[in-house]
């Protein structure tokens, strides 16, 4: 009878506990999350793939190796590269919509959110067509490194204050206000992955193709494009840095809560 008793004991002891939410929103909620961390792992993992291994590999291949190699290497990571980021950002902003309604319902003006929203894009695509000049390849001070990096730095700087004053308020969370700086650095990221990297992507892979292929030579224009691709994943390479930092502080970092009060 004990030992009934005791396989008994065990496995109800041993039997999880668990049952899904109810509610739709925050059914949907988690699903965005989910998918916003799987899309994006893919994203930026392929961004740090370019910037610390595919670059500096590719430039050590003999030009005849590095013709055959990029075209079948790169036309795959593309794919993987462009269609992850747009899935992470289009996500994202889903997420961002449902938590500034939500905060707009508590506050009881439910046209803050087209407000938040539109402040919050329009300030983060000024930002990008500041920061899309600084990537551009130049010479002279303004091929400095440390120019750049100030420049775009105090864009960065200047765009992630005005969206926390036009955001902040008695009903601001630290998650929205932390969001409104991580997702616009990621929407800066968006842009440049399909605005410049995937455009000069494009061509650098149809002529190391028809080099590979035909024995077609590089065009003039292929070194310049080069350049301009680096700049521009570097730029982004570190923006991933304070995005991240900004997207995890959004449930894990409540440091921004201060601003709004």
């Amino acid at each position: 009878m004990s030992l009934i008793l005791l396989a008994q004991f065990l496995l109800e002891g041993w039997k999880p506990h668990f049952s899904f939410l109810q509610d739709p929103a925050a059914n949907e909620m988690m699903l965005l999350r989910w998918m916003h961390f799987v899309f994006g792992i893919i994203w930026i993992g392929l961004l740090y793939f370019f910037n610390l291994v595919g670059t500096p590999t590719m430039r050590k291949l003999d030009p005849p190796d590095r013709v055959k190699v990029y075209p079948a290497l790169m036309s795959r990571a593309m794919g993987w590269f462009r269609w992850s980021a747009l899935v992470t950002v289009l996500v994202g902003m889903r997420y961002f919509l449902i938590l500034l309604s939500m905060e707009a319902h508590h506050s009881g003006d439910r046209g803050l959110v087209f407000r938040w929203f539109g402040s919050w894009l329009l300030v983060w695509l000024m930002a990008y067509a500041l920061i899309y000049p600084l990537q551009l390849p130049a010479k002279g001070f303004r091929d400095s490194p440390w120019v750049r990096a100030v420049a775009v730095a105090l864009v960065v700087l200047a765009a992630s204050w005005c969206v926390l004053v036009l955001n902040s308020g008695p009903e601001a969370s630290n998650g929205r206000l932390a969001i409104s700086v991580g997702g616009g650095l990621g929407l800066i990221m968006l842009l440049n992955t399909w605005g410049v990297v995937w455009r000069v992507q494009k061509r650098l892979i149809a002529w190391t193709h028809a080099a590979a292929e035909q024995g077609a030579p590089m065009p003039p224009e292929a070194e310049r494009l080069m350049r301009w691709n680096f700049l521009t994943a570097r730029v982004s390479f570190w923006l991933t840095l304070p995005m991240l930092f900004f997207m995890g502080a959004a449930s894990h970092y409540p440091f921004l809560s201060s601003v709004a009060k």
